[in-house]
């Protein structure tokens, strides 16, 4: 039974680094477009990590202009995603940080850690 579950299960992807609710990361997805390849970046907050093996997300939340929040969750083992880089790490006391949707301007700030 092992030997299938490994058969079917996906590469984990090296480029992405250890993650934890709070930190603000930097996203590299790639984007076809048409016959087109590109890789856009998303940059913001981890607000929920899920984990699971093959089905391991992060869901990353970002302030589009006039102070819209955009939510995107990203597969993990994807092959399209390019890289991740971690830019600060918060100190949070919770494993989902949904409280932050309703928070906007210095509210929405969260303690920086220092490792």
């Amino acid at each position: 039974m092992t030997d299938f579950i490994k058969a079917v299960e996906a590469k984990s992807n090296e480029k992405i680094p250890q993650l934890n609710p709070g930190d603000t990361v930097s996203v590299h997805v790639k984007i076809k477009e048409g016959d087109r390849e590109r890789i856009q970046e998303f940059k913001g907050m981890v607000i929920r990590l899920r984990k699971g093996g093959n089905d391991a997300s992060v869901t990353v939340r970002r302030m589009a202009a006039n102070g819209i929040g955009v939510e995107r969750t990203f597969l993990l083992r994807s092959p399209r995603i390019d890289k991740v880089s971690v830019e600060r790490h918060a100190k949070v006391r919770r494993a989902q940080l949904y409280f932050m949707r309703e928070r906007t301007g210095k509210s929405a700030r969260l303690k920086q850690k220092f490792s």
